[in-house]
């Protein structure tokens, strides 16, 4: 797979306004490593090689369990691997992010308001947003991800 288009480069703005974003639910009190899964998860979703890559690593570097990662597309099957908050921060973002076949329901959000307060689900609905987009350019622009740069893809 070749890069279709550096959009880093050639858009610098519009990739560090997207930086901003990031930077913004980094700093919003959410914790990093339920971030860093709702970030795993709608990569999966959306197919983002890049996106995995990255966020399985920054997981793994927080010392997130090797299990809790193999089973994460699976998490509702996983018992009590995933906490009442991981739960609900990954439905929410599988609701948010399947939108076009979702809708994001009542209950969905019912069950998501139940465990975050408004700021919280604010914040993480914009970090879902985030991560969408971002898969939408890698994915788009076909940006390899880092472990087959490194492999000599």
């Amino acid at each position: 797979m070749s890069q279709r288009i550096d959009y880093m480069k050639v858009s610098p703005a519009g990739i560090k306004a997207l930086g901003g974003v990031y930077g913004y639910v980094a700093q919003s009190g959410m914790d990093t490593r339920l971030i860093d899964l709702v970030y795993l998860r709608v990569s999966q979703i959306n197919g983002c090689a890049y996106c995995l890559d990255m966020h399985t690593g920054a997981l793994i570097k927080e010392g997130v369990p090797i299990e809790k990662l193999a089973l994460l597309q699976v998490w509702r099957e996983a018992g009590k691997l995933f906490d009442a908050k991981e739960r609900a921060a990954l439905a929410w973002a599988e609701s948010v992010t399947q939108v076009a076949q979702t809708g994001v329901p009542d209950d969905d959000f019912q069950r998501a308001a139940e465990v975050f307060s408004e700021k919280e689900l604010v914040d993480l609905t914009i970090a879902i947003g985030l991560m969408n987009a971002y898969n939408r350019l890698a994915i788009s622009f076909r940006r390899p991800p880092e472990a087959a740069r490194m492999a000599g893809d």
